[in-house]
């Protein structure tokens, strides 16, 4: 896939993920349009790498929202009462899904959350 449609791949599977779980406001897509950008210079130093962009793309969002006190996406899927968010995995990886971590199962794609 070329270099722009990994990206713009990227960029829509994020999106849908924050609009299955209501995070697909006009702040939620700067983050995510600013993610993407970000992410043009990771893969023009390693092309080789595009399979792990939208993984990436992914995490970026996550940790930019963590820090403004935002848990995206919550959790729930387990039976776990405690707030708690999904994580991509793998980590660095083709094929990224998310899983809650503290019951241990796969919950969805990464682009195909409910």
């Amino acid at each position: 896939m070329s270099e722009p449609g990994v990206l713009l791949t990227a960029r829509a599977m994020v999106l849908h993920d924050l609009a299955a779980r209501g995070f697909d406001d006009a702040v939620m897509v700067s983050v995510l349009e600013d993610a993407v950008a970000g992410r043009q210079w990771w893969l023009d130093q390693w092309p080789d790498g595009a399979e792990h962009i939208a993984g990436l793309v992914a995490q970026d969002v996550q940790d930019r929202l963590v820090d403004s006190g935002v848990r995206w996406p919550r959790c729930t899927a387990c039976d776990d009462l405690h707030d708690h968010e999904l994580r991509i995995e793998p980590e660095l990886g083709p094929d990224p899904h998310w899983v809650c971590e503290r019951a241990g199962i796969s919950v969805a794609p990464l682009g195909r959350l409910t």
